[in-house]
């Protein structure tokens, strides 16, 4: 039968105490008793008995030296010097702004060619061992150094998806799997605001239309969320297509879930279906374009003035200038 961790303690003191005043040849066999007992590994059982008991000097050159004795399995962490200083982590901060702020397992591998070209154009200044280690560093350890640096460009807000439940009953609900890939026309829609990071008062977004198969994107600006404005910049949109659009799936803000939206997919004989609530990867197609169509080319700013809300095209939405209450 095994003990228990408590009959162990006491075995394991009992035992070191004899194991610790004989000779080598009785060891071996106060050893054979002891592995056989507790059902530890030979060399770990060893381990235990050898130092059961002894004097721990830690932290001997500091200004407040510890002694301690020692019962059991107990480690004492040392202390590591940093190996990534000040001038590692300057140095890495700076290239993965050139490199568009990237994660750290996109940017590790790229790191021995990026540095070598900023080096040679003289975009980077750094002593040799500060290049070394650059090379060196790891996707994990990456991130971990840029942590403090990301939560300082994060925007602090909620999601802005306020659900029309009125008609949820009747839009059915489609998953990231359940579109045909191979056919042209069946579209994601979502909206990106552009409130810099506070939802007071009214502020532009940009209605994206992303195709599921060809990855096609078309985007509108918008006033601000309210359905007549999304409404009639689909309808513009759908105009724009070089395809006939056949589906439309949007996620379950009121801006899309309401009567209008559902009348006209009727109407036209479109199929209007919805993501299931705080799923992204069910609308991973306009998601992917929302960072990679509007966010790089607007960023994160707040516009609010009658010229960035207007009504535009792709092309202008890239021209539009953010408020003095940008972040």
């Amino acid at each position: 039968m095994a003990l228990t961790m408590k009959e162990r303690r006491a075995v394991s003191k009992e035992t070191a105490r004899r194991y610790q005043r004989v000779k080598k040849k009785e060891k071996g066999e106060i050893l054979d008793e002891f592995v056989l007992l507790t059902g530890y590994s030979r060399w770990y059982a060893s381990w235990v008995l050898r130092n059961w008991g002894k004097r721990v000097l830690v932290n001997p050159n500091g200004s407040s030296p510890v002694v301690f004795q020692s019962e059991r399995n107990c480690s004492v962490r040392r202390k590591k010097g940093r190996t990534y200083g000040k001038k590692v982590l300057a140095a890495l901060k700076q290239v993965w702004r050139v490199c568009d702020c990237i994660c750290g397992k996109r940017l590790a591998p790229y790191l021995p060619e990026i540095v070598s070209v900023l080096i040679r154009h003289g975009e980077l200044t750094v002593d040799e061992a500060t290049r070394e280690k650059l090379l060196k560093v790891s996707a994990a350890t990456v991130d971990r150094l840029l942590a403090e640096e990301k939560a300082g460009y994060r925007l602090k807000g909620r999601a802005r998806t306020k659900p029309g439940t009125l008609l949820l009953s009747q839009i059915p609900i489609r998953t990231f799997s359940d579109w045909d890939k191979q056919k042209l026309g069946f579209v994601e829609i979502d909206l990106v605001s552009h409130d810099g990071g506070s939802t007071r008062g009214e502020y532009a977004q940009t209605l994206d239309v992303t195709d599921v198969c060809t990855g096609w994107t078309e985007t509108q600006a918008v006033k601000n969320k309210a359905q007549v404005w999304v409404f009639a910049a689909l309808k513009d949109i759908r105009k724009r297509l070089p395809f006939p659009l056949l589906g439309i799936d949007s996620d379950n803000g009121s801006e899309f879930i309401n009567d209008e939206l559902l009348r006209y997919c009727q109407q036209e004989g479109l199929t209007f279906t919805r993501s299931r609530p705080y799923r992204k990867n069910d609308s991973c197609f306009v998601e992917q374009k929302n960072y990679s169509v509007v966010r790089r080319a607007v960023g994160y700013h707040r516009y609010q003035t009658e010229r960035a809300s207007c009504s535009t095209s792709c092309t202008e939405v890239c021209g539009l200038t953010p408020t003095s209450s940008s972040q």
